[in-house]
């Protein structure tokens, strides 16, 4: 069956690093996008990153610049590397399996905390 474990979290300063991973197994990881989604304390949902399987991404302004999204498909893993942390970017993050181009499983989530 399909499993997508990510990294835990953690607590981080502000203007810190930290980079998730995201396990995948059950599935052919190389053929599929894959996402990063997370969601804040009180909010909905927020599409963060997309990585295609020829390595094309993408991402959300908010992060733009800040966060790389990676792929290893030789591990079936899959990354998010952030940068400059700010405490807007406190939330759960979820890795997410793509299935004609919209969400299908996800992970159980890591949360990540952004605070002095």
């Amino acid at each position: 069956q399909v499993q997508l474990v990510e990294s835990e979290g953690g607590l981080v300063q502000p203007g810190g690093s930290l980079r998730l991973s995201c396990a995948a197994s059950g599935y052919t990881f190389s053929s599929f996008w894959a996402f990063w989604v997370r969601q804040a304390p009180g909010k909905g949902l927020e599409w963060v990153s997309t990585i295609t399987t020829n390595g094309g991404t993408y991402y959300a302004d908010s992060v733009k610049g800040r966060f790389t999204i990676s792929r290893d498909n030789a591990k079936n893993t899959l990354y998010l590397q952030m940068n400059s942390l700010k405490s807007d970017d406190t939330a759960v993050y979820y890795c997410v399996k793509e299935r004609i181009y919209s969400y299908d499983y996800w992970g159980q989530g890591t949360q990540v905390t952004v605070s002095s």
